[in-house]
Order: C-alpha cells, then sequence, then structure tokens
C-alpha cells in the first residue's frame, strides 16, 4: 500500500488530487507542531484501504454472479435430462433417486454460495480493519509526549 514518502505522495496526489488542495491549503494555515504530510499520507491510505475493499468486494460480487449462473444452467440441464428421462416413461424410482441427488446438489450449491458471499465480505471488511488498526496506532504516536 505505501512505498517511500516521496513515491506514495505523488502516486496518491494523480489518484486523488483534492489530496494536494488540502496539503497546500494546511500549509497556508501551518501550524507549529502539526505535520501536513503526514496527515494527508494518512487520509492517503485510508482512501487506498476503502478502495481496495470496494475492489475486493466487486470481484466477489463478479465471483458470486459467475458461480451463481453456472449453477443455474447445471440445474436446468439436469431437469431438462430428468424431464426427458420420465417422457421416456423410465421407472418411478430412478425419478425419486434424480429427485433426491437435485436436492442434495441444491443445497450444496447454497453452501457454496454463501461460503463465496462470506469469503468477500471477509475479504473487504480484513482491509478495513487492517486500516483502522494502522489508524489507531498512528493515533496512540501521535498522542505520545514529546
Amino acid at each position: 500500500m505505501g512505498t517511500d514518502n516521496g513515491q506514495s505522495d505523488a502516486a496518491g496526489m494523480g489518484a486523488m488530487p483534492w489530496l494536494g488542495d488540502l496539503k497546500k491549503m494546511a500549509e497556508k494555515f501551518a501550524l507549529p507542531g502539526f505535520d501536513i504530510a503526514a496527515l494527508v499520507e494518512w487520509q492517503r491510505k485510508d482512501m487506498e484501504a476503502l478502495a481496495e475493499a470496494n475492489r475486493q468486494v466487486y470481484e466477489g460480487v463478479q465471483a458470486l454472479v459467475s458461480r451463481r449462473n453456472e449453477i443455474l444452467q447445471e440445474t436446468l440441464a439436469q431437469w431438462q435430462a430428468a424431464m426427458q428421462g420420465f417422457a421416456s416413461g423410465e421407472g418411478m424410482s430412478k425419478q425419486t433417486e434424480t429427485a433426491r441427488q437435485q436436492v442434495e446438489k441444491a443445497v450444496a450449491d447454497f453452501r457454496e454460495l454463501s461460503q463465496l458471499e462470506a469469503q468477500a465480505r471477509n475479504n473487504a471488511w480484513k482491509v478495513m480493519q487492517d486500516r483502522m488498526q494502522e489508524n489507531l496506532s498512528n493515533l496512540q504516536k501521535l498522542l505520545q509526549p514529546k
């Protein structure tokens, strides 16, 4: 997320030009003992963490939708095959077994989709949690008597 200060400032300012405006405004009203660069870097890292969390959510939702569509296609194909078997006069016991397998598969598919959704949520939360922990650590350092 961060590299050396010069590189990260340049990257952060390009991606988020308002940080440059914030820095200029803060320098204009310079307060003694107030590190403007640290404040701007702090905000840049917050925005990066938020962007990463959003990326994690987006990728998770894409994976979830893609897998759901695959499952739907598989299920439709299996139901079509089952209906053809029913039309051809296959035994009732075979139809019952097929129905049981379909219910088991539906439960497994639902479990898989739930796990994909939970993983996407957890990945995004981890990014934000890590950044909040870093913010708390930075705040503790700032509050230390000098």
